[in-house]
């Protein structure tokens, strides 16, 4: 996720502080991992040194005065260029998973205990998305059926793996 890029979209909507743009972006992009205050500041700074950002109106606050961010023309052509490029097709065709298993083979060790081991950790992770796609928004639901069709696609990768280990092995044991 690109916070810089993700923070010009919010000002897009409209000029912004920055408490409202980690609220936004808290509740929206922020799932499971919440945008720390620190880096909301550090990036509407870079943005503003870019010259992407501008501080507009200054209000006073209980505490320090309140700075309300608006976006330029150069922040707003960035994020409009950002918005348009397709996100790079996923996936690799190197995976950590992939990795470990044919290590754990090169190894000797029992990569059928880490595939089970995989398996029992995304099971529990679909558990987890799928309570948030039950008791969330449209936007929860939205974001936990993208983890959950990733996952998914993953445990048919697992259950295919573990079937074909034996030959696998063969593959890459030293010759």
């Amino acid at each position: 996720m690109s916070v810089p890029l993700t923070l010009l979209g919010l000002l897009e909507r409209e000029p912004s502080h920055g408490y409202d743009l980690k609220r936004d972006y808290d509740a929206f992009f922020g799932k499971g991992k919440p945008l720390p205050f620190g880096q909301v500041y550090a990036t509407l700074g870079r943005l503003a040194r870019d010259g992407k950002v501008v501080v507009g109106d200054v209000e006073p606050g209980s505490g320090p005065d309140r700075k309300r961010y608006v976006i330029t023309d150069t922040g707003a052509t960035e994020f409009e260029s950002w918005l348009v490029e397709p996100v790079e097709a996923e996936p690799h065709l190197q995976t950590l998973l992939f990795t470990k298993v044919v290590l754990a083979l090169m190894l000797g060790r029992d990569a059928e205990a880490y595939l089970d081991t995989q398996r029992a950790a995304h099971l529990q992770r679909m558990r987890e998305l799928t309570a948030v796609k039950r008791d969330g928004g449209l936007v929860d639901a939205l974001l936990a059926d993208h983890g959950l069709f990733h996952l998914e696609s993953d445990l048919r990768w697992i259950d295919l793996t573990a079937a074909r280990l034996d030959a696998l092995a063969a593959e890459v044991a030293r010759p």
